[in-house]
Formats: C-alpha cells, sequence, structure tokens
C-alpha cells in the first residue's frame, strides 16, 4: 500500500522548508484541533482566540507576508499549511485565511504605515483577531451593489449598513469594513468597541458549525480620517484581498479530500463484507482509484499556481480555475468516500460528514462555482455574462 500523494509523487515537487512547515502545522492540528473537533462542530464553537495564539506562536498567521512580525514565506509554503488545516477542519483553514489573506492583507497592502505597526504585529502573534466585512445580505456575488455607506462629518467618517457571513466577526479586534462613499467604495477599520457597531452570531449552522460567523451592524459608527485604507480605491481593493485568500482555498479542498479519502482507504480495508475486505472489491477499488487521481490532479494544480504566485505571474483566472476545480472535485470526493463508510458514513465518529458538509459553504464562499465559470468563460471569450 501507498499514500494517495504518492502517486502523483507531490512531495518530490516541495522544498525542504515547505515539508517542514507541512510537518510543524500538522503536529499544531494533532495537538491543538483533531482531539477537540468533533465536539467543537457539535456544539457549534469554537475557541478562536486560545487557537489564534497557538497559530500565531508557529507563525501561520499572516505567514505570506513580510515585515511587521510575518515570516514572509513562499506561496507553497502558505499552501501548504492551509492543507494541514483544512485536514483538520474548514473552520479552522476559514479563521486562518480571514486573518491572514484578507484581514492581513488588506491592512498590509493598503493601509497606512501607522495602521501596518498598529495591527498587524499582534494580528500576526495571534494576540488581536481580525475580520473581513464585504458581504451583505443581499450583495454576495455582487458586492457592487453594496449598501453599507461612509459619509463624512466634518473631519470624521459615519458609516451605516450591515455585512452578513462574516467569519470571525463576534470575536474581533478589528474589522476590515468596505463601504460606498463619494469618492467610491473604501475600505475602514473598525476596532471592536467602537460605539454604533455590533456583531450578532449566526446560528443553525450546519456547515463551518466549528467557526465564528457573524452578522455586522453599523449603525452610526463615527470613525476619524485616520482608520481609511489609504492605499485603496474601488472594487480592485476587496477583490484584491478575495484573490489572495481564494488561493488559499486551491491548497485546502484539498486538504479536506485527503483526510476523507485516507480515512475511507483505512475503513475499507478493515470493514468486512461477504467474508472479505470491502477494499477486495473491484467497484471499492474503482472509487478509491478514480478519487486518488482527482486528489493528485488537484494537488498538481496547487503546487503549480503557487510556483506562478511566488514567480509574479498568478493571474486571477488562474486562481478562480483552482478554486473551482479543487473544491469540486473535493467535494465529489467527500460524498463518495461517505458511501465507502456507508451507515458510518453519516456520523460524526468519523471526519467525512463534516468534511462533505464543510465543503458545501466552500463550494459557495469567496466566489460560488457559478461566478468562477463565470470568470473563465469571460476570458476565453472576452464577453462578460454576469449579468
Amino acid at each position: 500500500m501507498i499514500a494517495p500523494t504518492a502517486l502523483f509523487a507531490v512531495d518530490t515537487l516541495l522544498t525542504d522548508e515547505e515539508r517542514e512547515i507541512r510537518k510543524t502545522v500538522r503536529k499544531v492540528c494533532d495537538r491543538e484541533i483533531r482531539p477537540h473537533i468533533t465536539g467543537w462542530f457539535e456544539s457549534g464553537e469554537l475557541p478562536a482566540r486560545e487557537l489564534a495564539r497557538a497559530l500565531g506562536e508557529v507563525g501561520v498567521l499572516g505567514m505570506h507576508l513580510e515585515g511587521y512580525g510575518c515570516a514572509g514565506l513562499g506561496a507553497v509554503a502558505y499552501g501548504m499549511a492551509c492543507l494541514e488545516l483544512e485536514a483538520a477542519d474548514s473552520g479552522l483553514r476559514s479563521l486562518v485565511s480571514v486573518q491572514g489573506s484578507l484581514a492581513m492583507y488588506a491592512i498590509w497592502e493598503y493601509g497606512s504605515e501607522e495602521q501596518k505597526q498598529q495591527w498587524l504585529p499582534a494580528m500576526a502573534a495571534g494576540e488581536r483577531i481580525g475580520c473581513f466585512g464585504l458581504t451583505e445580505p443581499d450583495f454576495g456575488s455582487d458586492p457592487a451593489g453594496m449598501r453599507t455607506t461612509a459619509k463624512r462629518e466634518g473631519g470624521d467618517w459615519v458609516l451605516n449598513g450591515t455585512k452578513m457571513w462574516i467569519t470571525n466577526g463576534s470575536v474581533a479586534d478589528v474589522a476590515v469594513v468596505w463601504a460606498r462613499t463619494d469618492e467610491g467604495i473604501r475600505g475602514f477599520l473598525v476596532p471592536a468597541g467602537t460605539p454604533g457597531l455590533t456583531a450578532n452570531d449566526v446560528k443553525h449552522k450546519v456547515s463551518l458549525r466549528a467557526s465564528v460567523t457573524s452578522e455586522l451592524v453599523l449603525d452610526g459608527v463615527r470613525l476619524p480620517e485616520e482608520a481609511m485604507l489609504p492605499g485603496a480605491r474601488g472594487l480592485s481593493g476587496p477583490l484584491g484581498c478575495l484573490n489572495e485568500a481564494r488561493f488559499g482555498i486551491v491548497f485546502g479542498a484539498m486538504g479536506a479530500a485527503l483526510d476523507c479519502l485516507e480515512t475511507a482507504i483505512a475503513y475499507a480495508g478493515d470493514r468486512e463484507v461477504f467474508a472479505k475486505p470491502l477494499s477486495a472489491y473491484q467497484l471499492t477499488q474503482e472509487k478509491l482509484a478514480d478519487m486518488a487521481l482527482e486528489l493528485g490532479k488537484g494537488l498538481l494544480l496547487a503546487v503549480h499556481l503557487g510556483r506562478l504566485k511566488e514567480a509574479g505571474t498568478l493571474t486571477p483566472e488562474q486562481v478562480s480555475a483552482g478554486k473551482l476545480n479543487n473544491v469540486r472535485e473535493a467535494l465529489e470526493i467527500a460524498r463518495t468516500c461517505r458511501t465507502l463508510l456507508g451507515a458510518s458514513g453519516i456520523t460524526l465518529e468519523y471526519p467525512v460528514i463534516r468534511h462533505a458538509v464543510n465543503l458545501e459553504s466552500v463550494l459557495t464562499y469567496e466566489g460560488t462555482s457559478e461566478i468562477h465559470t463565470l470568470v473563465l468563460g469571460k476570458a476565453l471569450t472576452g464577453i462578460p455574462a454576469f449579468h
């Protein structure tokens, strides 16, 4: 028997540093996450602050950014960390992705030097948590229609509006909020506790239960001029952040798929059906072989996109291709693994159903599959078909 990834010799494409980072993150997940994740998922809770500090200690938060206490590592190293985090649970990778690739990246890329010094070192250490307020109740795939506004009043800005489906929202020390102004869409840093800011947790989730998901309500939130991110103007600001986060999903989804496949292989070897192991049947082996192929192709795609990112040549369309393919295939792998586990596949005794329902959310957020399909369609035809 060989590991599923060995069919494509994926590890040979990684540097020693990248393999070591993957091993380090796996150890953190084995120690801090896996013994507790079933309980957190079942109760719909996550000790986000404690986990942020643990992840900050090993340099995972904002690890692909340079300076300000960030590790400054390469894209593939960051991807491997995302893979191991999501192999534990998509909610954990979401916490890290929103912290590093959305909130921290927005400040790092578009913030003033004062904003960077104020927030980034503490966020890299996990001492402060950030969230990213772009999506609204009526505007997800079409962020240009956002209704949240920021209006000047004297030397201040006053924000009004509602943001929805905000990961880390109620535990965040700072929210990066995007709002419509007379100058176009601009980003603002809204510290927790600012009068008029309320965070309400979303209840009754079936997916991403081990993740903090919130509604942000801004009712006359007054901010000084220096709260604005000076380097972001228009939708290119938040979309640039989303592209960073989508890149991590390309790797992360494969982590969830790998965990499902490894679980299914082990289960099929132990489970006896008609006096021989389930893995001895041709239909079972066909399923396992097909899943290993899609997993391997997804991993090769992820590493290739990572090398393009490190070379500075990665395009948004290529990220869309990676996100579309890898999440779609990861979800199919999770569903197929569930069938191999039979009735056991619907219990939390095994991670498969948890990954499957989590991936239903991953399929939707950071751009739905339909939106990424249309991104590729536009790239291939030159014709935007979004409306």
